[in-house]
Order: structure tokens, then sequence, then C-alpha cells
């Protein structure tokens, strides 16, 4: 049985992922992962690939075993895995709590990190891995600390282990998209003061998604940028020094652009 797997699938990037996988890719199944069965369960109406909800909670060690114990006795080809599962808080470091930082860590890094290990054993040549990353990952983000340090490491663990899987015949790709109108904001902004409040350009899941997918199958990309100013501002964060970088990121902060209306619940 050939399947896909994503993490992340009740909202936001993750269920438009499901949405949109099968222009790409042709799969028996879609294994939809994340804690609202709810949420998963409505996938069924909305795509024509079969759905098959699968409800854990990846930042507890007991979800690997249960999703491993379900692989081992599946033994599908898994033909792509997107890990899309994250979340953000922002704020001074004093108002995000030690647990949210480690939670940030764990389910941003070691439940990617576990996810990749557990289904590679699953795919074969021609398989394709896509690690939802974050503009953030190409410099220090001052007030969203903790959670642009975790996707710096996902941005630099999918490229080098793409680098590893090339002879395996498998691929690997980061997508770094920049502001995304999505449910991350209702997590994110429950922490956040003023601190962080200019968003220079906001950009659609649907969009963002397509243009990864475009970029992974169609492409030798090792991570992927959606929209031009995107790009543009990646190119020079390469070109100066970080802690210019960080300057403009603060002077930036001072005035307030785009705030209004991202913490919309049940925003998909």
């Amino acid at each position: 049985m050939k399947i896909a797997i994503v993490t992340g699938a009740s909202s936001g990037m993750g269920r438009e992922f499901v949405l949109q996988l099968s222009q790409y890719v042709e799969v028996d199944e879609i294994w939809a992962i994340a804690r609202r069965r709810e949420a998963l369960e409505s996938l069924k109406d909305e795509v024509s690939v079969p759905v098959r909800p699968v409800c854990l909670d990846l930042t507890k060690e007991e979800s690997f075993d249960t999703l491993s114990q379900l692989l081992e006795r599946e033994k599908p080809d898994v033909k792509l895995l997107v890990n899309a599962a994250g979340f953000g808080k922002f704020g001074s470091y004093e108002k995000v709590t030690p647990r949210d930082d480690c939670l940030m860590i764990d389910l941003n890094c070691k439940a990617l990190v576990m996810m990749t290990r557990l289904v590679l054993p699953y795919m074969r040549r021609g398989s394709h891995v896509l690690q939802l990353d974050s503009l953030s990952a190409f410099q220090p983000v001052p007030y969203i600390t903790t959670y642009g340090a975790t996707k710096a490491f996902v941005l630099s663990y999918s490229r080098a282990m793409n680098q590893e899987l090339k002879k395996s015949g498998i691929r690997m790709m980061a997508m770094n998209p920049g502001w995304v109108k999505t449910e991350f904001f209702n997590h994110a902004m429950q922490t956040n003061g003023n601190e962080v409040q200019y968003f220079n350009h906001l950009y659609e899941a649907c969009d963002c998604v397509r243009t990864g997918l475009h970029d992974l199958y169609k492409t030798k990309k090792d991570y992927s940028v959606h929209g031009l100013p995107i790009k543009g501002q990646v190119w020079l964060v390469k070109l100066l020094p970080h802690s210019i970088v960080m300057r403009v990121w603060l002077s930036q902060q001072k005035k307030a652009k785009n705030n209004k209306g991202l913490t919309v619940e049940g925003r998909k």
C-alpha cells in the first residue's frame, strides 16, 4: 500500500498539505496525524484519497511507540512524509514559560527527527520528505528566540540529511515560509505584548503549500521559499552580519504592521 503521512494535519499548513498532495504524488491512503480527531475526520470529505486519522500527541514519547507498531503491522510504502507539526510562542523570554520553551524543542525538533527516523525505513527510491520550516531559520530572532532556534535546527538537519539520502534516491527538503495566516498565531500571540508587532508580508497557506510541493517535486532545491520579497530577505540576511540583521528586526517591531485579525479561532 502506497501512503503519504502528514503531521500537524488538523489545521493550517498541515491540513493544506493533505488537501493538495494528491496533485503531486499518487497514494492509496493518507495518514493524517494530529491530536484532534474531529478535525482529522473532517478531512475525509475534502479529499478524494482515503484518509486515515491517526490521533497522536507528538510531544509524548508513547506516540512514537504507537506509530512504530502501526508501521510494522501495515508495512506501507511511504511515498511522502510531511512533518508540519509545530508551534511557537512570541514575546520576551520572561513571558514564555520554560515548559513552553522545552515543548517547542520537543515538537519542532525532537518529534520531527523521530518521525523522520521511524518512517525512512519504509521509504524507497523516489520517495520524498518535506520538513515544514520557517523564514526564522536563517537568522537569530529576538522575541521569537526559541522558536527561531528550533527552525534553524530543522534547516540544518534537512539539508544535511538530503545529502546523506541521495545514495538511496530519497529526497528531503525544508520549506521556509514567511508569515502565513493560520492558527499558528492563536498560540504564538498568547505571550506576546508589543515585542512582535511588525508583519511585513502575510501569505495564504494554500499558496505557500503549492510552492513547497512544486519545489519538492519539480526542482532540486534543498530548501524552498515562497514569495519574491521573502526570497530577497533570505538573500540579504545571508550577506549581512547577524548583528545588523537583528538591529533591523528590532527597529521594525517599534511600528505595528499587519498585526490585526491574526488570532481567529478555527482559522484554517
